[in-house]
Order: structure tokens, then sequence, then C-alpha cells
């Protein structure tokens, strides 16, 4: 059985005094393959540093994500045009819309988003994408770049049925599925017995978004197969079946 853990931040500083371990771990209980998203300029060196510590298993992305959109957002924005020659990046993210601690940089949020789009969409590569109280604004966004060919994941998908629809028109796009589907009255719970396997892929999110039982602690790749369990729980399905699907999915996505 394999895992892939579709969104995983082992590269954070969380993880300085233990990540040869974690990595361990998380190969211990089948999740064999990590994609780290990218978020801005900061974070690249260390993760092309875990991308070399762990080869085969450790793959990085680009992009900038939108709670780093800021007075210097072009700049940022340059960093990723200008490393996407770099054939390791598997994925343009974590990019995206975030209207929760602000909404002073939106319409540079918006800007920065569709531009990205437009990047993914040159390059042949998926997206990674970030969503957190914009949803509206987000299918806006999707509108006006409705030409493009755009595939990839709705990173930590959490919508309704009809959201998850009405994203699929947009593009060949993925749902990841982490740590929430294990939270009481998660609605997410609710919405995924619904939603196709072909559809699905695994994420962590790491060190963030625990999964039950170990909500409250840091979280780590190895928890993709406590996600595992309860989506195969709420599919009907079995471990090896989940497993299946997810990875099949993760694999096709990112051509690994």
């Amino acid at each position: 059985m394999e895992l892939i853990d579709t969104h995983s931040h082992i590269y954070d500083e969380a993880f300085d005094h233990d990540r040869k371990e974690v990595v361990a771990r998380a190969l211990d209980n089948g999740v064999g393959t990590l994609i780290m998203p990218g978020i801005n300029s900061a974070v690249h060196a260390s993760m092309l540093e875990c991308a070399d510590a762990f080869p085969g298993i450790a793959f990085p992305c680009t992009g900038l994500h939108p709670t780093d959109v800021n007075a210097d957002w072009e700049r940022e924005l340059d960093f990723v045009k200008e490393h996407l020659h770099d054939r390791r990046f598997l994925a343009i993210g974590e990019i995206g819309l975030d209207f929760y601690w602000s909404r002073d940089f939106e319409a540079e949020q918006r800007r920065v988003l569709a531009a990205q789009f437009e990047l993914a969409a040159k390059e042949d590569l998926p997206v990674l994408i970030h969503c957190r109280n914009a949803t509206d604004a987000m299918f806006e966004v999707l509108d006006e770049v409705r030409g493009l060919s755009l595939k990839g994941i709705f990173h930590a998908f959490s919508g309704s049925y009809e959201t998850y629809c009405r994203c699929l028109r947009y593009g060949d796009f993925k749902f990841g599925i982490g740590g929430v589907c294990t939270y009481k009255k998660a609605g997410i719970a609710e919405v995924l017995p619904k939603m196709s396997m072909q559809d699905l892929v695994l994420e962590t999110d790491c060190p963030w978004l625990t999964p039950v039982p170990h909500r409250g602690k840091r979280n780590e790749s190895s928890y993709a197969r406590i996600i595992a369990e309860r989506l195969a729980l709420l599919k009907g399905l079995t471990l090896e079946e989940v497993a299946g699907s997810t990875t099949s999915n993760a694999r096709k996505l990112f051509n690994i």
C-alpha cells in the first residue's frame, strides 16, 4: 500500500529538530511521497534542501501564497517566474485567495492569482489552490481566466457539494482531503460520500490541521494514513481501495 501526501510543509522550522525521524515515520506508514508547496521566496532554500535530503520522496513546488501578497508582491511574483525553468518543481502553489485575516491586499491577491494561473497553463503545471473566506472571489477569478487549461488541487477542501461540482467546471481539478474530515461536526464529512474517488487526493498540510486523535499537536505526513482510514470509513471502502485511488490520482496529476 502506498500513500501520497500532496501537501506537506516538511521544510517548515517545526521539523528542524527531527525531520529525518518524521520522514522515517511517514515511510513506515506507507507515505512514500511528499509534495511540498512553496509559499514565498523565503522558504525556497529550505524547501530545496529537503528535496536534496530526501530524493525521490520530497518534491518541491513554487508559488506565492495569498497571505504573502503584500507591498512586495511584484518582486515575489517575479521570483516565481524566474524559477519555473527548474523542472524539479512539480506544481505552482500554494496560490489562491485568503480574506480571513485581512482584505487589505484583495485586489493584489486577485491579480497575483490570475497571473499564476496563466503561468501554470503556459507551463502545463498543476496548481495548488488555497481558498479561505473567499469562495465567491475565487470563482470570479476563475471566470476571468476561463479560457486557460487548468488542472490541480483545491487544497484543504471543505466546501459544499454544490461548490465541489462548480469547481469541476473550471478544469481537471482534484480535492485535497486532510485532517478536518476527522473532526466532529466537520461539514466535509457529510459531503465526501457524494464526491467521486476519482477527484480525491490525500494531504496533511503538516505541521497544521492535525487529525484526531492527535489534534492539538504538531501534524506530520505519517498521519495521511489516519486520513485515509477516515476517508475509507466515510466512503464505505477499504483502506487499500482509498490508497489505490488517491495515489493514482496524485501520480497522474503530478506526472510522477
